[in-house]
């Protein structure tokens, strides 16, 4: 049989038994996706809420504007480590599900299960609720009028939960028409960003005297946990460096492309993230800043006014839309791949026979966000996942010293072995001293790991009990 005639056959059930649906039987993943829509979708995935929400936060925490730019910048270093690691790791397993695939080749399939049970909850639902929050406050600020009243809190939810509706059906049609809808809104935000900064320092009321001045601390000056939490808060911020790795399977050429397109999206993303601080300095003083959720749109007041600020919210309410589509884009590719490993439930697997995506993947957790977004059980969220996510990285980086044991790979990242070293050792620190200032967030978190080990374990024997799937003759 040629592998045309293999392909005509993929999608239908009417090879396997009784309809079964199999490995063999499900179409693969289609890749066409090249340079410029990878490092888009790494960029949209990293910018996102944490930038528009977080400053505020660090201010209240650090009280020193000067240490608070220093740590987005430390961040920006340990996100492009890791970009360089994961370079490496991709272009030698181009596989759906990043982490997953890797921890579970390298390691051991209970690790490679783990990371991908984080990422159901933590890793993608849970900011695509928290992102999607954070969209239609926005929205709110710009349209006060249509979020105000009594029902405010639900109509904000509603919105939420529309906007997660209406992007899920975006890519639900395919990965063509869902990477021109992704580089759209990425090239958006991106032009929102820098034209805010531009015009933010050359017309805008501010001055650069606020960096020497101070915001007023509840607590003693930083200490040493302070620095790890906020620095953990920061990479939260900066989570999606690694992006593009999740559709390996999806990319042309991934051996060039894979690590090109983490390495140029984390770079341009540090840029802004460094500018927009700056910015957000420049405009208020540390004291206004301090606690502020909302940091894009006291800028926007304090530069240009209040009319200002009711335009940049609606903008900046556009800029996250492509967070919403990129995590709805990249998170279900993580499920489809464990539940074609047989470590989740079989139907999730399932890849729609004219569109080629994971579509079952892409219902199912829009559903979990959806539910955390009505749920409202969103408390001390940032410290809770921004432990959850920073406990697997370390892990896959680690890996990357036993991937290079077993001989020369297609792509070598340059300054080996500091990239790695770096990486996980700023990153261990970070989690000891966040965890010694949250306590109750952080084992919380651990917990949620923890959960995942029975689920592992009964997804194995289900898997063990059922026999093998007869291959197609696929030449």
């Amino acid at each position: 049989m040629t592998m045309s005639g293999a392909e005509g056959r993929v999608g239908t059930t009417s090879d396997a038994p009784d309809g079964l649906v199999t490995a063999a039987t499900r179409p693969p993943l289609a890749r066409k996706l090249g340079l410029f829509p990878a490092t888009n979708i790494v960029i949209a995935n990293m910018v996102g809420a944490g930038i528009f929400t977080t400053s505020g936060l660090l201010m209240q925490e650090l009280g020193d504007p000067r240490l608070m730019l220093a740590l987005w910048i430390a961040g920006g270093v340990l996100a492009l480590s890791g970009a360089l690691c994961y370079g490496e790791l991709a272009a030698a397993m181009p596989k759906a599900g990043g982490e997953y695939a890797y921890l579970a080749e390298l390691f051991h399939p209970l690790l490679g299960f783990l990371t991908g049970w984080v990422s159901f909850f933590v890793g993608f639902s849970a900011p695509l609720a928290a992102a999607s929050l954070g969209f239609s406050e926005y929205v709110g600020r710009a349209m006060p009028q249509l979020m105000d009243g009594a029902d405010a809190v639900f109509i904000r939810k509603a919105v939420a939960v529309g906007i997660i509706t209406v992007l899920a059906a975006v890519h639900l049609r395919g990965v063509d028409f869902g990477a021109r809808v992704q580089n759209f809104l990425t090239v958006g935000k991106i032009m929102l960003i820098v034209s805010l900064i531009s015009v933010g320092f050359a017309l805008g009321s501010g001055t650069l005297d606020d960096l020497s001045q101070s915001a007023v601390r509840s607590a003693a000056p930083a200490s040493w946990k302070s620095i790890g939490l906020s620095l953990m808060w920061i990479m939260f911020a900066y989570s999606g460096w690694n992006a593009s790795a999740y559709v390996g399977s999806e990319i042309r050429e991934p051996q060039r492309i894979l690590p090109r397109s983490l390495l140029l999206g984390t770079g341009i993303v540090i840029l802004l993230y460094v500018g927009l601080n700056l910015l957000f300095v420049y405009a208020a003083t540390p004291e206004e800043l301090r606690g502020v959720i909302a940091v894009g749109s006291l800028a926007a007041s304090r530069l240009f006014g209040p009319t200002a600020e009711t335009v940049i919210s609606g903008l900046i309410a556009f800029a996250l839309l492509s967070s919403i589509s990129a995590m709805i884009m990249l998170g279900p590719r993580v499920y489809y791949a464990m539940a074609k490993d047989g470590h989740f439930f079989n139907a999730v697997a399932d890849v729609h026979p004219e569109t080629r995506v994971p579509s079952t993947s892409i219902v199912l957790q829009c559903l979990i966000a959806g539910v955390m977004v009505m749920s409202g059980t969103f408390d001390q969220i940032l410290t809770y996942m921004g432990f959850c996510l920073g406990i697997f990285p370390i892990v896959a980086v680690i890996g990357l010293f036993k991937l290079r044991r077993a001989g020369p790979g297609p792509y070598r990242m340059p300054a080996f072995p500091i990239p790695p070293l770096v990486f996980a050792f700023a990153s261990v620190a970070m989690l000891v001293l966040a965890y010694l200032e949250r306590p109750m967030e952080s084992s919380i978190a651990i917990a949620t790991v923890a959960m995942g080990i029975p689920f592992y374990l009964l997804f194995r024997r289900s898997r063990h009990a059922k026999p093998a799937p007869v291959a197609d003759d696929v030449a």
